[in-house]
């Protein structure tokens, strides 16, 4: 399976921390959908929105031991959901994302997160917040972000 990953995980060392690997990714987008900032946080969120596309990068053929750690660095405030994206040329490719659960959808702002802006502002301050790295490493569950 791939990943689409539009926020915090398009950062090498962050998807490396998280999933444990570093697959070969590509740069494209996510029609459909619109990144928002979080209330409070450094990471964003999409939500459906016709009009809207998202850019980001697809990680393929995650292997299948990285995805509980990518479903534990999510948690419960994201769905994996499956999705088309549009790579190189044009050519679609099948891959999963998370999608922000309606019930935590009061959270999010209506500016654009931006991740430029999370490179040279967010970044230390996620990397300096985040505490469950170990966790993820050791397999556990119930600590956040």
């Amino acid at each position: 399976m791939n990943l689409f990953a539009y926020g915090t995980l398009m950062c090498a060392d962050i998807m490396l921390q998280v999933a444990g690997c570093l697959p070969a990714q590509l740069p494209v987008a996510l029609a459909h959908y619109r990144r928002c900032r979080v209330r409070g946080e450094e990471y964003p969120a999409i939500v459906g929105q016709q009009d809207a596309a998202v850019q980001g990068l697809v990680y393929l053929d995650v292997p299948q031991e990285a995805w509980q750690r990518l479903d534990g660095f999510e948690g419960e405030m994201y769905d994996r959901r499956p999705v088309l994206v549009d790579g190189v040329e044009g050519k679609s490719l099948a891959a999963h994302t998370y999608v922000i659960r309606p019930e935590f959808a009061h959270l999010l702002l209506p500016s654009e997160w931006s991740y430029e802006e999370f490179l040279r502002t967010g970044r230390k301050r996620f990397a300096a917040d985040y505490g469950g790295f170990a966790a993820l490493a050791e397999g556990q569950e119930g600590w956040g972000r």
